[in-house]
């Protein structure tokens, strides 16, 4: 039962990424540092509905 998120730059507020994960096993929002290409730097990136 996997279901599709979008990962959001927690500074520049852009939606650079796209992934899935497993509701059953992670209730809570994902955050992972991710590469931004906006920012040019390794950023957190954080799921949004």
């Amino acid at each position: 039962m996997s279901e599709k998120v979008i990962l959001t730059c927690s500074e520049c507020l852009s939606r650079n990424y796209s992934t899935q994960k497993n509701k059953q096993t992670h209730s809570k929002r994902m955050e992972i540092m991710k590469y931004c290409k906006k920012c040019g730097k390794h950023t957190l990136h954080k799921e949004t509905k």
